[in-house]
């Protein structure tokens, strides 16, 4: 536990303002404290920090330095701090995530009792304290395996009347389970990564019989906003992971961009579901919005009326968050365009009772698994969260601000996803950017 704090400052929704200056816009104020790898250009070790205002605290750093001294609890683990990913911290649980997030809080807060660890103490400041446009993000966790869900019920309405109609738009399994597949998480890259279009099989003209494929860079290179989440806690083999024991499993969150071949996705799905079309590349942010600070927007989700199994009820309705996301698009030129506008929690499925799902088989989870909530859209125009919905498959065109229009994305695009929430006393909770580049396929005719 922590020693001496007081209750008021352990509280992660605080009032307290901080001595580290915090702009009113910052996704990383002191509600928040997420965690991230990071490197510079004078340490390139790779090493767990997190994110205050404009600067990153280096935790290897600070922990060499004493600054966990006042943390007794973190004493006997302090190692985890000198880790290249965040495995090891996550794999500790729920309540030390919980005390370390509070115990910086408290750290950083003006009216802290322990200036002398890092407010007053200017080698310790200078030793740890970094800013942001002097770090280097790395993969936050070493990632074992990546599950897509498809739980944004607006999205597959929408793509389910693109190609079946509105009367069979939805599958009949659709509201009673989680949808999902297995993605590549070796594909799994930073923002700021770019992209390489993809090539494959893809049908010139759907019209023509017989079909016949031809290798081609993919046409219809689209993006997919998503939610994603990382497991901290696993499972054995053969033990299911019960709904109401769901989220101790989770450790925290990130905005996700699962870049999506349409065409090449179209002549593959059938019938057994995406499969190149999906696993050349997935953008996520770099700091992990742990659990426990997304806490104060848990709402409810898109209301699901079907009778779920016992195994999928949770005994909480407010089981998504409430978490503003937009979608930039970018153009060579630099014009700059938001395409999109909506909401987290345009979800049928929570986290939890994916998980749940995810292992009702005796499927093992392991620490730094990540799960994907699918694409998610809302129910209005620009809302949707990819270009396969604003396009309608190719029949319109996204304006963008220059004059320009797009169906999908051209080389040289660049895709910036933002998503924050905003406490009651202003502050946000955010995660940063998503941002991903699309360079020109590696592409031999002949091939």
């Amino acid at each position: 536990m922590v020693d001496d704090m007081p209750q008021s400052i352990m509280e992660p929704d605080m009032a307290t303002r901080s001595w580290i200056p915090i702009p009113a816009e910052s996704h990383f104020s002191l509600a928040n404290i997420p965690f991230g790898i990071i490197s510079t250009a004078d340490k390139t070790n790779h090493r767990p920090a997190v994110a205050i205002g404009e600067y990153a605290l280096d935790l290897e750093a600070f922990a060499a330095g004493g600054g966990f001294l006042k943390l007794a609890s973190i004493q006997r683990d302090l190692l985890v701090f000198s880790q290249p990913t965040l495995n090891a911290f996550a794999a500790l649980g729920r309540s030390v995530h919980r005390e370390v997030r509070k115990y910086l809080q408290h750290i950083f807060a003006e009216d802290t009792d322990y200036p002398h660890i890092l407010k007053s103490y200017s080698s310790s400041q200078r030793d740890s304290l970094i800013r942001l446009t002097e770090v280097i993000n790395h993969l936050p966790m070493q990632i074992g395996d990546y599950t897509d869900f498809y739980a944004g019920r607006n999205h597959a309405y929408n793509v389910g009347v693109l190609f079946r109609g509105p009367d069979n738009a939805l599958q009949p399994n659709y509201s009673h389970l989680p949808v999902g597949y297995h993605g590549r998480a070796s594909s799994v890259v930073v923002s700021g990564a770019p992209i390489r279009r993809p090539c494959g099989q893809i049908i010139q003209d759907p019209k023509a019989e017989p079909k016949i494929p031809v290798f081609h860079p993919s046409k219809r290179l689209d993006i997919e906003l998503e939610l994603g989440a990382f497991v901290c806690k696993s499972n054995d083999i053969g033990d299911p992971i019960p709904i109401e024991e769901a989220e101790e499993h989770l450790f925290g969150f990130v905005l996700m961009n699962d870049w999506s071949a349409r065409d090449i996705q179209a002549w593959e799905y059938v019938p057994l579901g995406p499969f190149n079309a999906k696993n050349f590349g997935t953008s996520i942010s770099p700091w992990v919005v742990l659990a426990d600070a997304l806490e104060p927007f848990r709402c409810e989700g898109l209301e699901n009326k079907t009778q779920l199994l016992h195994y999928l009820q949770e005994g909480k309705t407010n089981n998504v968050y409430d978490i503003s996301l937009e979608v930039d698009l970018i153009t060579p030129s630099g014009a700059t365009t938001t395409i999109t506008h909506t909401n987290s929690k345009n979800l049928l499925f929570s986290f939890p009772q994916m998980i749940a799902h995810h292992t009702v088989t005796g499927c093992p989870m392991r620490v730094g698994d990540l799960l994907g909530s699918g694409t998610i859209s809302g129910a209005d125009p620009g809302t949707q969260g990819s270009m396969l919905e604003q396009c309608s498959n190719g029949k319109a065109t996204i304006k963008l601000t220059n004059g320009e229009e797009r169906t999908f994305l051209r080389d040289g695009d660049t895709v910036t996803i933002r998503g924050w929430s905003v406490n009651s006393n202003g502050a946000r909770v955010g995660f940063g950017e998503c941002v991903g580049s699309i360079l020109p396929a590696h592409f031999a005719s002949n091939t």
